[in-house]
């Protein structure tokens, strides 16, 4: 029968081949499409780059000197190191923050108007500031993303214990979990793991799209100083490698996340 375990553990396992077909068929469409706007002329190539002006800034800049300071290998390392870090950093306060706050009332009511407070205001609003305290190097530009990432990771950790079901926490506590750490380790933190992952994925989606602007503050190398450079430049073909390059990264590292959401709970697979 097709419902049988072996049939759906076949099933399962052939969904992300079927994904990635899709994926494969999509891109070539988005390929195909693009070249034939550019080269028959109903794309201005202008002002939108030919797949021929593209693959010429990628000569560029993969070799050296490069392109805005450094090759490609460079700029990618570069970026990557930031998002990394300012990732982490948010992950590292965001989560524990957004338990407390969940878990505590007496701390969501302290730390919630705070917090309330500061959510609205943009990431770019925080540029001036990040020069004034850390300068133009790179502690400024992981802070901008910092203060970016660290707002999903929170509200969603927050979310996803306050939406623990009650009934559930008391027949812990009634089974020896009374103790606010033990509770916390043992049936909050595994019941919010899908609230906070997709936490994690909304934080690391808007690390990369602060990534550009973080970059913009005195980079001397980095996917967002190329495409800085390019817009000065006049180089549209750049400006899309450049983009292409944010794309792919941040679909990696977003594809790696998942992996490790599925590990860190087989049960959602």
């Amino acid at each position: 029968m097709s419902d049988t375990p072996a049939a759906i553990v076949d099933e399962r396992k052939a969904i992300p081949w079927r994904r990635m077909t899709i994926g494969v068929a999509a891109v070539t469409c988005a390929m195909f499409a693009w070249y034939a706007a550019t080269v028959t002329g109903l794309v201005d190539g202008g002002r939108f780059p030919t797949p021929i002006d593209t693959w010429q800034a990628a000569v560029q800049i993969s070799t050296s000197p490069g392109y805005a300071g450094g090759t490609l290998v460079q700029h990618i390392v570069h970026s990557l190191r930031l998002v990394l870090l300012g990732f982490l950093v948010a992950v590292a306060t965001g989560v524990p923050l957004g338990l407390l706050m969940g878990a505590n009332r007496r701390a969501d009511a302290l730390i919630g108007p705070v917090f309330s407070m500061l959510r609205p205001i943009p990431p770019l609003a925080w540029i001036p500031l990040a020069i004034l305290w850390l300068g133009l190097g790179d502690l400024a530009k992981i802070f901008l993303i910092w203060v970016s990432s660290f707002t999903p990771s929170v509200i969603n950790t927050y979310a996803g214990v306050r939406n623990v079901d009650p009934t559930l926490i008391e027949a812990a506590r009634v089974h020896g979990a009374d103790r606010p750490g033990r509770l916390l380790r043992t049936v909050l933190i595994p019941a919010a793991l899908p609230m906070i992952f997709t936490g994690l994925r909304l934080s690391l989606q808007t690390a990369w799209m602060t990534l550009v602007a973080a970059e913009l503050v005195g980079a001397f190398v980095g996917l967002g100083k190329v495409l800085d450079t390019a817009a000065l430049d006049i180089k549209p073909g750049m400006i899309l490698y450049a983009m292409a390059w944010v794309g792919i990264l941040g679909a990696l590292m977003t594809y790696g996340l998942e992996r490790v959401e599925r590990k860190a709970l087989p049960w959602a697979r």
